[in-house]
């Protein structure tokens, strides 16, 4: 399919079957209960809803904004891998499909924890659009692996300095640290598939020794080319 929505929550049960709400907080460490992390959102909610003022989906606002940020981001990239093992390109070798599944399994996770954490504040799921890669080529598919993996990696860094300095702020930028250090992994190792060696080189790595970082505009410019969804973007940190 050429356009999909993300698959559901269902569909995800049928992937990771023992993986519910409970588990997402222990399967990423974090410290804080999941009913504080959505009461705390709720609270935060605009009363007036001026945050639907503008065209497309609303992310809302302050930390709301920037965790519906990652929560589409988890979305594209939880349908993406999703399509590539339901239609293995030619030639994918065991190993393949066993990392590849890995990595559709750790964004499903990664989805279903945001949309959860987010609760009613949570946007919809994003219908996305695929048709400029080729499933069946190798090169096709590592080539959008290798895209999203580093977009994700760099959006997680550039977007850390906008969540608050609130305990349930701490919270969130603790747990976004372990996602982060998940999606390098993945973009490790897509970078590797495509050239041994290139984990770390020189378009993500700074001379500095320090990884990129983008803006949410810079990762929405990118991303928004795969996303039929129309999204507000204008209450996100500029």
């Amino acid at each position: 399919m050429d356009l999909m929505k993300t698959p559901s929550p269902e569909e995800g049960k049928k992937v990771m079957p023992g993986l519910h709400r409970r588990h997402f907080l222990k399967y990423l460490g974090a410290g804080a209960s999941l009913a504080a992390i959505a009461s705390f959102a709720a609270c935060n909610k605009d009363d007036d809803n001026d945050n639907n003022i503008g065209d497309g989906v609303s992310l809302g606002s302050g930390d709301i904004a920037v965790l519906n940020y990652a929560y589409a981001l988890e979305q594209l990239e939880a349908a993406f891998y999703t399509q590539v093992i339901a239609s293995q390109f030619a030639g994918m070798t065991a190993t393949e499909v066993s990392f590849f599944t890995d990595i559709r399994n750790h964004e499903i996770g990664h989805r279903e924890f945001f949309k959860a954490a987010l609760s009613g504040n949570a946007i919809p799921a994003l219908e996305v659009d695929f048709s400029k890669v080729d499933f069946g080529k190798r090169d096709s598919v590592l080539a959008t692996a290798k895209a999203f993996e580093d977009l994700g990696v760099s959006a997680y860094n550039g977007a850390g300095r906008f969540i608050s300095a609130t305990e349930a702020g701490k919270t969130y930028l603790g747990l976004a640290g372990k996602i982060v250090s998940v999606e390098a992994r993945h973009a490790a190792y897509i970078r590797d598939l495509i050239s041994n060696g290139s984990f770390a080189n020189a378009e993500v790595i700074d001379a500095n020794g320090l990884e990129m970082s983008k803006t949410p505009a810079q990762v929405f410019a990118i991303a928004g080319g795969f996303i039929k969804t129309k999204i507000n973007t204008n209450t996100l940190p500029a």
